[in-house]
This record gives C-alpha cells, sequence and structure tokens, in this order.
C-alpha cells in the first residue's frame, strides 16, 4: 500500500492550533490543502496564518522564494463540508466531543470519495467509537499528531476495531511521505504516549504526597540523575494542570479506575484552586517577572570516605567503582553477598530496590542514574536507624564524585527507580496486549515526550528481573495494586523455565538480609 500521492487533495477541519499545523505540514509535503471550520471566519484566519508561516520560512532561508509561493496558493479555506469531496484524506482537529465529531464524520461520508481516508486527531477518544456509526468504518483510522505539528516528527496511527489494515497502512505510509515518524497503535485508552507516561507524572506527584521530597527537589533529581529534559511538576505547569489532569482522569476511567492509573489528590486540588500553571501565574511553582526560580534541596558538604568495600555486583550502578577509584577513594572488592557499598562507619549504601531504609540497621538507598558518569545529581534516602556517620559518608562520596546530593524522605523506590520500573511494566503489558510493538513505544516515548530512552531500552540495561524485582517489594509496601508487577513483566524477567522462576523468586524472599546483610530494626 502506497503514500496517498502528492497531487491528490488533503483536508483539515478545524482551523485551531492543531488544525493549522496539520495543514501546514500536509502543504508542505507537497499537496493541496483546504481547511474547513464552522467557523467560517476561523477557516480563513487559519489560511492566513498558515501561509504567513510560509512566508517566514522563506524569509529565514528555510524555503525557496518559489517553493513558499507555490505552497501558498495551493492552500485554501472551504466554506462548506461538501468542498472537501476531491479530498483523499481528511483529517479532524475539533472539540474532543464525540457526538460532534462522530456528526462531521457521518456528514463527510455523504459527500467523500470511497477511497478517501478519514482520520481523526484524538488524543483521548476512542477511535472504535468515533467510527461506530459509519457505514464505511475500515476506512477510518486516528492520526494523533503532537503540538506543535510542524516541528514535533511523532505520528500515532491508530487502528479502530473496524480499521482496514489496509487503510492504516496508507496512513502510515503518508505519514512517512510527509517526513514525520508514524508508530503503530491499537485503538487502546491513551493510545501509546498517553498510557505509558502516566507513571512520569503520578510516581512525582506520589512522592510529594508522601512527604519524600518537594516539587523543585524531585524535578531536579528526574532531570540531573534520571536524563528527563523537564520534570514532572514544571512540565505539568507548562501542559496546564487541568489538561494533564483530565488526560490522566480519562485513562483511569477508561481502565475502570484500575489502580495502575490512579489520578492524584494533590494534583486535583491544584485544580479545584485554580493553579492551572504558567497559564493562570501559579501551578505547582509561581511565575510572573518576580517569582523565585525553584531551589531543590542540595545537601551540605560533608567529608567523603577514604576507602570502601563493594559487596557483590552493583548491577545497574557498577559504573561507581571505576568512579570512586577515579576519585581517589580506595576501592576493595568482596564477591559474595550484597549487592552493597559498606561505608568505613560499618553502614550500607544500597541501590533502591523498593524496600525502606527504615526496615534495616544503618542503611542508606541511593537513587537509579541514567547514566552515573554524566549525572549531577543523586538522591539519598535513610531510615530511623541510620547513623548520621552513614548518611554523611554517603553524601561525602557522591560529593566527591562530582555530584550534588539530594537527602529525600525514606520512600520505598526513591524517585527515578520507582518512575523507570513502571514506565518498563506498562510497556511490557502494552506489547503483550497488542498496543504497540517495543519498538515503536521507545520510539513514541523518545520522540512524543523525549525521554532519554525507551522503556523497553531501559529494561534492556537495567537486566530481564530488576523492574519486577522492584515493583514486587513496591507491591509489598504499598498494598492495593498499583504496583503490582504485570504478568507480561514477569514472564519477561522470571519465565524462561519453572526452575528458573523458583530460583528467582526464593532469591527475591532471601533479599532482605543478602542486600544490606543487617539486622533488621522490627
Amino acid at each position: 500500500m502506497t503514500a496517498i500521492e502528492r497531487s491528490r487533495t488533503v483536508a483539515v477541519v478545524g482551523a485551531g492550533t492543531m488544525g493549522q499545523g496539520i495543514a501546514q505540514v500536509a502543504l508542505l509535503a507537497g499537496h493541496r490543502v483546504l481547511i474547513y471550520d464552522i467557523n467560517a471566519a476561523l477557516a480563513a484566519d487559519g489560511v492566513a496564518i498558515v501561509q504567513d508561516r510560509v512566508d517566514r520560512m522563506a524569509a529565514k532561508g528555510r524555503l525557496e522564494p518559489a517553493e513558499a509561493e507555490a505552497a501558498n496558493g495551493r492552500i485554501l479555506a472551504a466554506s462548506a463540508l461538501s468542498d472537501l469531496a476531491d479530498a483523499a484524506l481528511v483529517v479532524e482537529a475539533i472539540v474532543e466531543d464525540t457526538g460532534v465529531k462522530r456528526a462531521v464524520f457521518a456528514a463527510l461520508e455523504e459527500v467523500l470519495a470511497a477511497d478517501a481516508l478519514l482520520a481523526t486527531n484524538t488524543s483521548s477518544l476512542s477511535v472504535t467509537e468515533l467510527a461506530g456509526g459509519l457505514a464505511h468504518p475500515g476506512r477510518f483510522l486516528g492520526l494523533h499528531f503532537f503540538n506543535p505539528a510542524p516541528l514535533l516528527p511523532l505520528v500515532e496511527v491508530v487502528s479502530g476495531h473496524a480499521t482496514d489494515p489496509a487503510a492504516a497502512e496508507r496512513g502510515y505510509r503518508t505519514m512517512l511521505s510527509w517526513g514525520k515518524t508514524p508508530v503503530r497503535c491499537a485503538d487502546t485508552p491513551g493510545f501509546i504516549v498517553n498510557r505509558i507516561a502516566r507513571p512520569f507524572y503520578a510516581e512525582a506527584f506520589a512522592v510529594y504526597e508522601e512527604q519524600g521530597a518537594d516539587p523543585a527537589t524531585i524535578d531536579a533529581v528526574l532531570r540531573e540523575s534520571g536524563g528527563f529534559k523537564m520534570g514532572p511538576f514544571a512540565l505539568t505547569d507548562l501542559i496546564g494542570q487541568d489538561v494533564n489532569e483530565a488526560v490522566t482522569r480519562s485513562v483511569w476511567e477508561s481502565f475502570w479506575r484500575s489502580p495502575k492509573f490512579t489520578p492524584s489528590l494533590a494534583q486535583r486540588r491544584l485544580v479545584q484552586s485554580g493553579r492551572l500553571g504558567r497559564k493562570s501565574g501559579h501551578g505547582w511553582y509561581p511565575y510572573g517577572p518576580d517569582a523565585p526560580a525553584p531551589v531543590p534541596h542540595t545537601a551540605a558538604p560533608a567529608e567523603a570516605p577514604e576507602k570502601v568495600t563493594v559487596v557483590g555486583d552493583l548491577g545497574p550502578a557498577a559504573d561507581l567503582v571505576d568512579l570512586m577509584e577515579e576519585a581517589g577513594i580506595a576501592v576493595t572488592a568482596a564477591g559474595t553477598g550484597g549487592p552493597y557499598i559498606q561505608l568505613p562507619g560499618e553502614g550500607q549504601l544500597v541501590l533502591a530496590d523498593g524496600k525502606t531504609s527504615v526496615e534495616f540497621t544503618d542503611v542508606v538507598y541511593f537513587d537509579l542514574a541514567l547514566d552515573y558518569r554524566g549525572a549531577t545529581r543523586i538522591a539519598l534516602s535513610a531510615g530511623e536507624d541510620t547513623s548520621e556517620q552513614t548518611l554523611a559518608e554517603a553524601v561525602g562520596l557522591f560529593q566527591k564524585l562530582g555530584k550534588q546530593v539530594s537527602v529525600i524522605g525514606d520512600v520505598p523506590g526513591m524517585i527515578v527507580a520507582r518512575t523507570v520500573a513502571m514506565l518498563i511494566d506498562l510497556t511490557a503489558d502494552a506489547v503483550a496486549r497488542g498496543v504497540a510493538s517495543a519498538e515503536d513505544i521507545d520510539t513514541a516515548m523518545r520522540l512524543g515526550v523525549n525521554y532519554p530512552l525507551g522503556p523497553s531500552a531501559w529494561h534492556e540495561r537495567l537486566g530481564a528481573d530488576w523492574a519486577y524485582d522492584l515493583l514486587h517489594n513496591l507491591d509489598e509496601r504499598c498494598p492495593g495494586g498499583r504496583y503490582a508487577p504485570s504478568l507480561a513483566l514477569f514472564k519477561l524477567g522470571y519465565a524462561e523455565s519453572p526452575e528458573d522462576a523458583e530460583d528467582a523468586e526464593d532469591a527475591h524472599e532471601e533479599a532482605p538480609e543478602d542486600a544490606a546483610t543487617a539486622e533488621e530494626s522490627a
């Protein structure tokens, strides 16, 4: 199946921001473009805005003047839906209301040729439901662009229950021909990005609600240790708290209120108070010319230990061995037990595993990092029985490695680790359910929300059983189903053979003593 020919007309219904962006993309791909809006003045304005953008691209040397002139001659405002009769593709980008959208598509079906594709740019509604009233639902699909459509490459190509595979393939090929990066997706709540991304926000909000850390610290840890471009508090302020919460609530309701997608009460209070983020002048953070910049908690300087013992294989944190040696800290290896770093004062430094420091005597947990060499901040957590000396040695150690240190509350899974584990779990579950391939999910999360790694790439880097172990531990400490590992994640980690699964479970049950070689405090 080939892409829609450039000689064919593409129509956009809806002259708002997304409609204008989609029209611009189709126009610069070489198509004749029609913009229709129920408000004719908005359609005319939309055409003028796109033409102005094209002129500015030419002025900046991004388009030849002749190309810009030709493009601007190919875009027109349509005064009625019947004007779209010769369109080979119609993309709808109007209000997120099922009834309104279905009425538009029913009217379009009356005027379009039999081979024309009908597409919705919805980000939250069911493609299957939108096509439900059509006489020919096989040609209906989702083409979910990301805002701003001319700049962001990702397009989710969504197949509804009745979408003909040939129609989906034609849509996919057309997006490729427009210079986009399409990913294939089944019709599921949130599609790929809005489904998989929920833990990035939810876990940060949960740590805040558990009094683990303030928003500025959580954002800083996810950026400077996890490698994310923006923290979730700043990002939701940018998106709008009402918009982000509405998507979360929609996904939660669509999954029959699954605890995996439970909305945040703290975010609900923000919305109720009118603190919607940048657009209202205040969200998690204040905005305006005199608003102070968010300041994360950063530990005061502490003296680094001169020597440590590394017990067992540190796994995802193995790079710390080289970093400590390069920083002049003498490292002795002990091959049995662990994994942990034995500090001089007899305390232990343990990678976040979903347990809490309070369960052990003199343990400090440290958070996961995308790249321990490149990370500029590390989060630590300590329990009630952790000595001041052990915490100071842990702080000093990471400061010696050139990191700023944020000490947070004793929350299981800390910040980066629990977030990444949940992203991995939702991805494994989505792949197992046929929502999308692991490769397409990774592509969508990198391009759609700018993650440093796709969840499957994280999974491969961290090891098959890492996320399962951490979530299993979290589920024991925070019961209710939110952190219960999916069957798909279990199979990826442990189901190579019955013997492997049994051995892994036995090892897991022994982990509390082995991880910290310390007497439990309770």
